[in-house]
């Protein structure tokens, strides 16, 4: 259970930043695997902020928390290794443009702290390979230490 946050300065702050080493804008969860490959790199790189419910073009469309917590929570379970401790924020959005909506939408932040220690995404084939974010990529880490 999530106690959603109001907060229109901090996302107004939030949608004029770009996406890149720190910051990644999902429009909605559709892949486990390739989420986890995100929180891997952020965790071994610097940390980072995943917003979900942002398009890349930084159009605000909403999601269904509880079904984007369920994806990353999955995604860690399952793909990361060791999995990647985060935290969650909901923020309900009653305005898009300065248009006051009808109904309140939630965008979820995912907040990852860079890692004391290295994490692995876990391939299907079982195969560990340490990810870094490069920018606004997150990329297979050469010739991981």
């Amino acid at each position: 259970m999530f106690l959603p946050i109001k907060n229109d300065d901090f996302i107004k702050e939030l949608l004029k930043k770009e996406e890149g080493q720190t910051l990644d804008f999902k429009k909605t969860i559709s892949d486990c695997y390739k989420i986890a490959k995100t929180l891997v790199a952020f965790a071994n790189t610097s940390g980072g902020v995943i917003a979900i419910g942002i398009s890349d073009q930084k159009k605000i469309t909403g999601v269904d928390p509880e079904e984007e917590i369920f994806m990353i929570e999955k995604a860690s379970r399952e793909y990361c290794h060791p999995q990647i401790a985060y935290s969650i924020e909901v923020y309900e959005i009653d305005y898009l443009e300065e248009e006051q909506l009808d109904e309140e939408i939630s965008i979820v932040l995912i907040t990852v702290p860079k890692a004391q220690f290295k994490h692995y995404l876990k391939e299907k084939s079982g195969k560990l390979i340490s990810y870094i974010r490069d920018k606004d990529e997150s990329l297979p880490e050469i010739n991981p230490s």
